[in-house]
């Protein structure tokens, strides 16, 4: 049991460390409009000859403007339709490659946490059929709630939104779900604490399935139910900033010299 007491405290440190609480950041102001400032904020000035110079964040990079509207320089204007359509399958790459990751990793455990209801299984006892219900309940808290819909599912889609076809780098677009995911092309902090995350599962994966019938169902029950919760709270979030056109977190940019 002890080992089991063990992993559940493991995993509930990484769950909460996916991010901090970004939208909350003093230094961050949310876009007004996805649709009007696609996907980036502006911050004007006044050069000496007195039109306005803007300071975009678009395809991950800075981008200076120059003009009387402070409205970024660009092959493709913000408003039009062909602009949002690129903007719009670019993100979705991003945010659903994410989402792909975790259905895949749904669509393995999934049978091993079913396994104990199985005709011909031994049947749990009611001490290990309330560890069931109680892990379940446990990770769809900590890692579904904490972890994805208030940490990593915002920043996900925050920085899948910063993503646009032609002015992005190439390997941010080829790497989208990645990038998206903040383990490249982000703040020192945030990777540190994507790539501690993500090396972290893995090993408590490994560690995982070493434990006996019926302790690695119970667990794999868990993870389902905190993968679920994730998966749909990504999906909602995204269709939220489509709708509401806010962005709903701070990307995590790296700031440039």
């Amino acid at each position: 049991m002890r080992p089991i007491l063990f992993l559940l405290c493991i995993l509930g440190s990484f769950a909460s460390g996916f991010s901090s609480n970004l939208s909350n950041s003093p230094s961050y102001s949310k876009p007004k409009s996805i649709a009007k400032m696609p996907p980036y904020a502006p911050k004007s000035g006044v050069l000496a000859n007195g039109k306005s110079k803007s300071m975009a964040v678009r395809g991950g990079e800075l981008k200076s403007t120059n003009d009387s509207t402070g409205e970024a320089q660009s092959p493709l204007s913000p408003l039009s339709p062909l602009s949002r359509f690129i903007q719009l399958s670019s993100s979705l790459y991003g945010t659903g490659g994410v989402m792909y990751i975790l259905i895949k990793a749904i669509r393995r455990v999934y049978p091993i946490a079913l396994e104990p209801f199985a005709e011909g299984a031994i049947p749990m006892t009611q001490l290990q059929l309330g560890a069931y219900i109680a892990t379940c309940l446990w990770f769809a808290y900590v890692e579904g709630y904490k972890g994805f819909q208030t940490k990593f599912a915002p920043l996900v889609v925050s920085r899948s939104l910063t993503i646009e076809l032609g002015l992005s780098k190439i390997h941010h677009l080829l790497l989208a779900p990645l990038y998206s995911m903040g383990l490249f092309h982000a703040t020192k902090k945030r990777m540190i604490v994507s790539w501690s995350v993500s090396l972290g599962v893995a090993a408590i994966v490994v560690a995982v399935k070493k434990l006996p019938y019926p302790w690695r169902n119970i667990i794999d029950a868990g993870v389902v139910a905190g993968l679920s919760w994730g998966c749909l709270s990504i999906l909602l979030h995204y269709i939220k900033a489509l709708v509401t056109g806010n962005s709903p977190a701070d990307p995590a940019l790296p700031k440039k010299d």
